[in-house]
């Protein structure tokens, strides 16, 4: 009798034990229990007082209750890329990244099966509506603007229904068909050209303002000038050459002219030929002077010539003259006439 009590103590503790082990659960800082009481988790629509256990050690009735976890820790959830058509007809292919966590656990676990799989579906249905709504430019420059968009989407279909809180949103690449790509290659560049020219056209002015007024300083004291080109002068034989180019003003030419008393120039740099003026005033000068002189002439040819206005006549006679006395003698002229030999030109 003493061996059958001591056998059936023993089971009863072993059972004891076993009973024990299955009704205690650790619940871990990140996560929440949901106790099941006979299936059900809420009564007359209100919360079952128990129903969700906090972090630490908790026990539940081994038969009667049943408790599931749930994390609280942020998941990351990668969408897959969608094909779609862009607002002004681009074919792209769009994949993103998805950020939450669950903010009521009973909800997550009773309303929805498997809410991460269901956040992935309703995470790829709104991007492509997204996709469809806006246009490349929106998905190239204005990223930030879709993010927030995708996320009031994705986020009013989630938190209320099933718990879970979208915490951001984000695009993570946007592939562009080849042809696009070179198209928007070709564009880049020519923006950067125009821009380079602009920059180039710019500083040319910029230049020629700077050259003007430069120029302006130089012609008030001219031996700005000079002291300019020796400077030229040092910076060029610096290079080592072994031909030096040094140019030489029409200033310096002009002023050894003059120190010259060259024929050809007058002190103010003009012709040494008076004006006409000055001519005709010498010419009735002298022709009152020969009229003082004789007043009676015996013939034309005794009238003196008018210096200035008869000197270009008298010349043009002496020249036509000779020429001829050339002609009569070479086409017959008077008997007897010797031809003179005519030196060669």
């Amino acid at each position: 009798m003493i061996a059958v009590a001591l056998v059936i103590l023993l089971i009863v503790v072993v059972g004891g034990l076993i009973v024990l082990a299955s009704s205690v659960r650790v619940v871990q800082q990140f996560e929440h229990g949901i106790v099941f009481r006979f299936g059900q988790v809420q009564r007359d629509g209100q919360m079952r007082p128990g129903a969700v256990r906090t972090p630490g050690l908790t026990a539940i009735v081994p038969i009667a209750e049943r408790m599931q976890k749930v994390s609280r820790q942020t998941i990351t959830m990668g969408v897959p890329g969608q094909d779609g058509i862009t607002q002004d007809n681009v074919s792209v292919r769009v994949d993103a990244v998805v950020y939450f966590r669950v903010i009521d656990p009973v909800k997550a676990i009773v309303n929805v099966h498997n809410y991460q799989y269901a956040v992935s579906q309703v995470a790829q249905t709104s991007l492509r509506s997204v996709i469809g709504q806006a246009d490349m430019q929106e998905l190239l420059g204005e990223r930030e603007k879709i993010n927030m968009r995708l996320r009031a989407i994705i986020d009013e279909i989630t938190e209320g229904p099933w718990g879970i809180l979208i915490e951001r949103v984000e695009i993570k690449d946007v592939s562009l068909p080849e042809g696009m790509k070179r198209s928007m290659a070709r564009q880049a560049e020519a923006e950067r050209e125009r821009r380079a020219r602009i920059i180039t056209a710019d500083g040319e002015f910029q230049a020629s303002k700077r050259l003007a007024a430069a120029a302006e300083i130089m012609s008030q004291d001219p031996a700005a000038l000079q002291l300019r080109l020796l400077q030229t002068v040092v910076e060029v034989s610096a290079e080592k050459n072994s031909t030096l180019v040094m140019p030489l003003p029409v200033e310096i030419l002009r002023f050894f002219e003059r120190a010259a008393g060259g024929p050809g120039r007058s002190e103010d740099g003009g012709e040494g030929k008076p004006d006409l003026g000055e001519r005709l005033a010498k010419a009735e000068e002298e022709l009152a002077r020969a009229t003082e002189r004789s007043s009676a002439l015996e013939s034309t040819e005794d009238v003196p010539p008018v210096i200035g206005l008869d000197e270009p006549k008298r010349r043009a006679s002496e020249v036509a003259a000779p020429q001829d006395e050339q002609q009569r003698g070479i086409g017959g002229g008077a008997p007897g006439a010797v031809e003179e030999e005519q030196p060669p030109r």
